[in-house]
C-alpha cells in the first residue's frame, strides 16, 4: 500500500511539472508556443510561380502534382502542420501561367514562411554539346573563389533527366588528393531514372556530362562508360555544412519545375477572435458539467475520474507544444473527442468496480478484478478507435491528418490516465466498502 500511495504522490507531482511546463512556455514567440491553423490565428499566403516551358504538355499535369507533393512535405513533415498546398493555371481561359499557392498556419512572418519552404534544388543533367568540350565557355557570378557558374545555355542540350527521377540521396566523401577527402552527394535513380541514365551514358561515352542546380553548374564529369546501376555522384566546391543541405533538401524533394515566388501575403484567421472566445468557453463549461456529473454520480471513483482527466489534459496540452501540433477546429474536435473516450473508459471502470462489490469481494480485489474486467473493453475500443485514426491519417489530406493524429494521441494517453492513473489512485487511497463511509463513497447513482 505504501508503494501504491508513493506512486500516486509521485503522479501527481510529475503531472504538476508538465503543468507548469505548459504555463511556462506559453508566451508569445517562444519555441513551445502552441501552434495555431488558419482558422484561429491566421497565416502566410505565398504564391509562386512555376515555369513549364521545358516539358512536354503531356507532362505538365503530372509535374505540377509531383510540386505540391514536395512542398508539402517540406512544410508539413510530420503531418500536423495542415498547410494548404494547391496548384493552379490563371487565364480566363486556361492558357495562363501555372502557378504553386501555399497557406501556411501560424506563420505571419513572410520572411519565415519562404524559410520554411527551404531552398528548392532544382535537379538537372544536361550533355555538353560537340564542339564546347574544352571550352564551355562559362562566366563566373562571383568574383570570390570557387563560386558557381552561370554556364552559355548554347553550350548544352536538354537530356530529360531531372530531379524528378530522384529516389534518394547520401552524403559521402571522396578522395580529393593524397590526405584530402571532399564532400559528395550521391543520388540514387527511381527504375525509370535508372534506365534514362543508362541510356543517357550509353550512348555518350566521352562527352561530358554537366550536373546543374538551380540551373547553375556545380560539375562537368566525363562520361567514361556506361552507368547502369542508377547512382551519379555530385561534386565541386561543398563543405560539409553545404553538402549536408543539399541532401536534406533532396531527400525532402528536388522540384520537378523550377518556381519563382511572385507574392506574399499575410491573412486574418477566418473564424474570428469571437468564434474561438466561444469555443473555450463551451469547452470549459462542458468540461465542469461532466466533472459535476462524474463527482455527484460516481462519488470518489468520480472525483479520481476528474483528476485523471485533468492530468490526461496537461499531458496532451504538452504534447501539443513539444510536437508541435498546428491545433485547428478539426484538431480540437479530435482533441474533445479523445476526452469523451476517456470518460467513457472512466465509466466502465466505476461499473466494474460496483458490480464486484456487490458481489461481496473485498475492496483490494474488487478494484483489481473491477479494473481487470474493464479493460478488455477499453482495449478492444480503443484499438478500434487508433485503427480507424491510423487509416484517417494514411489516407486523408493534411486537414484529416491534423484530426487523425490528435485523435490517436488523445486515445492512447487516455488509455494511460483511465488505466494506469485511476486505478493506482484507488488502491493508494486504502478506502474500504466495509466501513459506512467507505460503502458511501465507492457506490453510485443516489443510493446511500
Amino acid at each position: 500500500m505504501f508503494r501504491l500511495r508513493y506512486a500516486a504522490v509521485v503522479i501527481l507531482i510529475a503531472a504538476g511539472l508538465v503543468g507548469y511546463f505548459v504555463y511556462a512556455t506559453t508566451g508569445t514567440g517562444g519555441r513551445f508556443d502552441f501552434k495555431l491553423g488558419l482558422d484561429l490565428s491566421g497565416g502566410t499566403h505565398l504564391v509562386y510561380s512555376a515555369d513549364v516551358s521545358a516539358l512536354p504538355a503531356e507532362q505538365v499535369a503530372d509535374s505540377l502534382a509531383t510540386l505540391r507533393e514536395v512542398i508539402e512535405r517540406r512544410v508539413n513533415a510530420f503531418g500536423v502542420g495542415e498547410p494548404i498546398v494547391q496548384t493552379e493555371q490563371g487565364g480566363a481561359l486556361g492558357g495562363g501561367e501555372h502557378r504553386l499557392i501555399v497557406e501556411l498556419p501560424g506563420i505571419t512572418d513572410v520572411d519565415e514562411a519562404v524559410k520554411m519552404i527551404g531552398a528548392t534544388p532544382l535537379l538537372e543533367f544536361k550533355l555538353v554539346k560537340q564542339g564546347f568540350e574544352n571550352n564551355l565557355e562559362l562566366a563566373s557570378t562571383s568574383t570570390t573563389p570557387g563560386a558557381p557558374l552561370i554556364p552559355n545555355p548554347d553550350a548544352f542540350e536538354e537530356t530529360g533527366l531531372t530531379g524528378k527521377y530522384l529516389s534518394r540521396a547520401a552524403l559521402e566523401f571522396g578522395n580529393g588528393g593524397a590526405l584530402v577527402t571532399e564532400p559528395t552527394v550521391r543520388v540514387d535513380f527511381n527504375a525509370e531514372g535508372t534506365q534514362l541514365f543508362s541510356d543517357i551514358t550509353s550512348n555518350n561515352v566521352n562527352r561530358p556530362l554537366g550536373i546543374f542546380l538551380d540551373g547553375r553548374l556545380v560539375s562537368s564529369p566525363t562520361i567514361r562508360e556506361a552507368i547502369t546501376d542508377g547512382t551519379a555522384i555530385i561534386s565541386g566546391n561543398f563543405n560539409a555544412e553545404s553538402a549536408r543541405e543539399l541532401v536534406r533538401n533532396l531527400n525532402l524533394g528536388a522540384l520537378p519545375v523550377p518556381i519563382v515566388l511572385s507574392s506574399t501575403q499575410t491573412i486574418g484567421a477566418t473564424l474570428g477572435d469571437e468564434a474561438v472566445r466561444a469555443g473555450i468557453l463551451a469547452g470549459i463549461v462542458g468540461f465542469l458539467a461532466l466533472c459535476a456529473f462524474m463527482i455527484l454520480w460516481y462519488r470518489l471513483p468520480g472525483v479520481i475520474a476528474v483528476v485523471s482527466l485533468l492530468i490526461y489534459i496537461v499531458l496532451m496540452l504538452a504534447l501539443f507544444k513539444l510536437i508541435p501540433v498546428v491545433l485547428t477546429a478539426a484538431g480540437i474536435a479530435g482533441f474533445i473527442l479523445s476526452v469523451g473516450l476517456a470518460v467513457d473508459a472512466n465509466v466502465l471502470i466505476a461499473e466494474r468496480l460496483k458490480e464486484e462489490l456487490a458481489a461481496g469481494k473485498k475492496t483490494d480485489a474488487a478494484i483489481r478484478e473491477g479494473f481487470a474486467r474493464a479493460w478488455l473493453a477499453i482495449r478492444d475500443s480503443n484499438i478500434a478507435h487508433i485503427i480507424a485514426g491510423v487509416i484517417l491519417f494514411w489516407f486523408g489530406t493534411s486537414l484529416i491528418k491534423g484530426f487523425a493524429l490528435v485523435f490517436g494521441l488523445g486515445v492512447l494517453v487516455s488509455m494511460l490516465s483511465a488505466i494506469t492513473i485511476s486505478r493506482t489512485f484507488l488502491l493508494a487511497l486504502g478506502i474500504s466498502a466495509e466501513s459506512k463511509f467507505g460503502h458511501f463513497l465507492l457506490r453510485s447513482g443516489l443510493r446511500k
